[in-house]
């Protein structure tokens, strides 16, 4: 164990060797972090609620936790440790908003033994998840501690404006100090489930300078690929529908200026996939064993994907219809068609733009193209941050209008016979109906006179036609649209008729590539007929 390496990477040849974090065990660092939530969140309960006040930030409360116990704490067989729960009462605020109850937090984190995961990242750091999939219990620098420390007052700030956010959702800031070493955690919501096989895992930047996962990584049995990995598998991008990829993007918006006023940057996007299709077949494939301790939904408020970024919590266009366990993913599509899962989470966020960062992105800069590199100034950091996800990662689905008609033509083959068969008989009818009116002696005065003597609409004055203007009617369709003559070249044509055996008008429409056929009823009432309307939308 002592061969182990410091940063929680286990030595080369020896898979069962435990990690160590600063020359301390993980089995003791997970041990005091159950007994010290424990002790610290128990004792919590006994204070009253009230408003958190200013003060409450920077409160920083210890407990001595002798291995053979005392009066206030449980023996264990660890060495002696202090614990320190820092802004205890802001914390609980934090966990009440989103529906975390004391009993709850103590019975995710310290009821069950605490999961190692491997290290995702070159930070060095531990990762923990609870059994019940809730909670990352992760390790961090002291300079982390200290600028979630400060970041506080503004956090919550923000959380009581906007509790759905893709942003960390911080529960607990602890330290366990043991023999002279401190050991920082902090305590987040889980971003990517473990019952949910994630076949595809990004970390992006919007960075290309070096975002390419090592060989090392790519090793590893669930690796963590990079930007410039998403663009060579992911060419085309993830597809969203419009509510969805609209909400997506407002909350990204949102969240990267609030990231951007707090001078963070470098942070990242952890992206999961889960393909639906590859998800069947390896049911199809595997013996459907039971797992009694799968994790089942996510309780805690926003704290799915699909929550975060106030979607609707419905199957986008009908993308997720055969498996209704999603676990609160945001379903997608793939180029190819496929349809997706997928978890998300702003990672990542407690580095600031200090001296270190400016003089780290002056060098870089210098060397390699400034605009490319990870570190750079918040305000550049979060504009190509949105500019990536907008225009290489996340797509919008184009999808066609649906038309109010249910009554469709389901060929321009088809549209094409049917208008010229009523365009034609309509010609026809004018020309019998001309015909009629000119044996009968009836002349256009007379026809005017009528009209303008009608009390029912005297605004209205009928025209009839010329023998000639009926005969010369023609009627040209394509495929995209439809046209008549030009000597009744309108945008929207009507022809008058004493016919009464049209007592209702027929519809054209052409809409995007397909043409639908409605009716209407005739609101133009003449004296003694009712009068036809043919109208032709171009």
């Amino acid at each position: 164990m002592s061969s182990a390496a410091e940063n929680g990477v286990a030595a080369p040849g020896k898979q069962n060797e435990e990690k160590t974090y600063k020359k301390t065990a993980s089995s003791a660092i997970k041990g005091a972090i159950q007994l010290g939530i424990g002790y610290t969140v128990g004792n919590l309960t006994s204070k009253p609620e009230r408003d958190v006040l200013m003060q409450d930030f920077y409160v920083v409360e210890s407990v001595f936790l002798p291995s053979e116990g005392s009066n206030l704490t449980p023996a264990h067989h660890y060495p002696d440790f202090r614990f320190k729960t820092y802004a205890p009462l802001a914390f609980r605020y934090f966990r009440e908003l989103f529906g975390i109850k004391p009993d709850d937090y103590l019975y995710s984190i310290c009821s069950e033994p605490l999961i190692e995961l491997s290290n995702p990242g070159a930070s060095g750091s531990l990762f923990f998840v609870t059994s019940d999939d809730e909670f990352i219990i992760k390790t961090v620098q002291h300079k982390e501690a200290e600028f979630l420390q400060k970041l506080l007052p503004g956090y919550y700030m923000n959380l009581n404006q906007n509790p759905r956010t893709l942003l960390p959702k911080f529960y607990g800031l602890y330290c366990m100090q043991s023999g002279g070493i401190n050991i920082r955690i902090v305590v987040m919501n889980n971003v990517l489930p473990r019952s949910m096989r994630m076949h595809f895992t990004y970390d992006l930047k919007g960075s290309t300078y070096k975002r390419r996962a090592s060989r090392k990584e790519r090793e590893k049995s669930n690796p963590t690929f990079k930007d410039l990995d998403f663009l060579q598998d992911m060419h085309e991008g993830l597809y969203f529908d419009t509510e969805t990829y609209n909400a997506l993007m407002k909350t990204l918006q949102r969240d990267c200026r609030v990231l951007e006023s707090f001078k963070i940057m470098d942070y990242s996007l952890l992206l999961g996939i889960h393909i639906l299709d590859h998800s069947l077949k390896e049911e199809e494939n595997s013996q459907n064993v039971p797992d009694a301790k799968r994790p089942g939904m996510q309780k805690v408020l926003y704290s799915t994907a699909m929550e975060s970024i106030q979607g609707p919590g419905k199957s986008g266009d009908g993308i997720i219809t055969e498996n209704p366990d999603t676990m609160g993913g945001i379903p997608a599509k793939s180029h190819k068609g496929e349809k997706l899962l997928l978890f998300m989470g702003i990672i990542d966020i407690l580095q600031s733009y200090r001296l270190m960062k400016k003089l780290e992105h002056s060098w870089k800069a210098l060397v390699y193209d400034g605009d490319t590199v990870s570190v750079h100034r918040p305000s550049f950091y979060a504009d190509r941050f949105l500019k990536f996800m907008n225009s290489r990662v996340f797509k919008k689905i184009q999808a066609l209008k649906a038309s109010p008609s249910k009554k469709r033509c389901n060929s321009i083959a088809a549209l094409k016979a049917t208008s010229q068969e009523i365009v034609s008989s309509v010609s026809q009818e004018w020309k019998d109906e001309k015909r009629d009116l000119l044996t009968e002696g009836q002349s256009f005065s007379s026809l005017d006179e009528e009209a303008l003597g009608s009390r029912h609409r005297p605004d209205l004055v009928p025209s009839t036609p010329s023998l000639f203007e009926a005969a010369s009617l023609t009627t040209t369709i394509s495929s995209s649209s439809l046209y008549v003559s030009e000597h009744y070249a309108h945008d929207r044509t009507t022809l008058y008729s004493n016919s009464k055996g049209l007592p209702s008008s027929s519809t054209f429409t052409l809409e995007e590539g397909t043409i639908y056929l409605s009716a209407e009823p005739n609101a133009l009432e003449m004296q003694d007929d009712n009068a036809s309307v043919l109208d032709v939308y171009l």
